[in-house]
């Protein structure tokens, strides 16, 4: 029997609301992470990818759709169970690392204090501080330190106590090759435990040591890719296929007939050859 993914959305929707027009930032995204896994979620800027992330952490509500995590609908939960929810089984790391941390915190107060809120071992936290090159910032405050020990330091957070899902945006921007990888080997090591690991980046880096890489475009999941296989084209629930870019110059009319021939579905520019 299939194991149930550790998160998982089906259709969903997120709209921003504004005094002269609505930002339709996702249209209907549908996936699933597993435990244990790595998904990049790629696009250019405007596509959705911190949308996304900001709802898959119950950051904010969807607009439309659904949203399951360790099997719980999040949609149906009011705030104070959703809060309850979140804090239990999901661990953040925002595109400012700062909004991750403890501000009035050290280095490593600001791992002592994760570990209590999460019944952590705090017998980790000097060894997660080691792995993470910041062994000698261990008792710099949170504003004392740069901007890529302050990343490294927010991934640390992140990790600490292994959470059923870890969601990060852009969590080696800015770093230089060396601190990247301590980053990407540290989120391998929280999978490898078992955490959902989900990171929005236009990292190549990171791109390469994920299992699976999601691509969005104007907020549509436009392809999928698992490492080592060919992409593939998502068809949400309302039987719609987004094409690839390269594909849509030869549909000049944004039109297209759909042929069924031998159990093959073909694509042609009305009155054209196959596509």
């Amino acid at each position: 029997m299939p194991t149930e993914p550790a998160l998982r959305c089906a259709s969903l929707v997120k709209i921003y609301p504004s005094a002269t027009r609505e930002t339709h930032a996702l249209r209907g995204v549908e996936a699933a992470f597993a435990a244990g896994t790595r998904t990049a979620v790629t696009g250019p800027s405007g596509s959705g990818k911190s949308s996304l992330l900001q709802v898959l952490a119950l950051h904010e509500r969807p607009s439309g759709g659904r949203l399951w995590l360790q099997g719980v609908d999040a949609t149906t939960l009011r705030p104070r169970a959703l809060r309850a929810l979140r804090r239990s089984t999901t661990a953040w790391v925002a595109q400012r690392p700062t909004h991750s941390l403890y501000a009035h915190l050290t280095a490593m107060g600001n791992l002592q204090q994760v570990a209590r809120l999460r019944g952590a071992d705090g017998a980790s936290v000097a060894p997660l501080l080691d792995r993470l090159g910041l062994t000698a910032r261990a008792g710099a405050r949170t504003d004392a330190l740069s901007g890529g020990e302050q990343q490294r330091l927010a991934v640390a957070a992140a990790v600490l106590g292994g959470p059923a899902v870890l969601l990060a945006d852009e969590p080696t921007a800015e770093l230089d090759d060396e601190s990247a990888a301590l980053v990407l080997t540290e989120l391998r090591r929280c999978a490898d435990r078992g955490s959902a690991v989900v990171f929005a980046t236009h990292d190549p880096r990171a791109v390469a040591a994920a299992d699976r890489v999601l691509h969005l475009r104007h907020g549509v999941l436009s392809s999928e890719r698992e490492a080592g296989r060919t992409a593939t084209v998502p068809i949400d629930g309302s039987g719609r296929v987004q094409l690839p870019p390269e594909a849509l110059p030869l549909f000049p009319d944004a039109r297209a007939e759909v042929v069924v021939v031998d159990g093959e579905v073909r694509l042609r520019a009305p009155g054209g050859d196959p596509a």
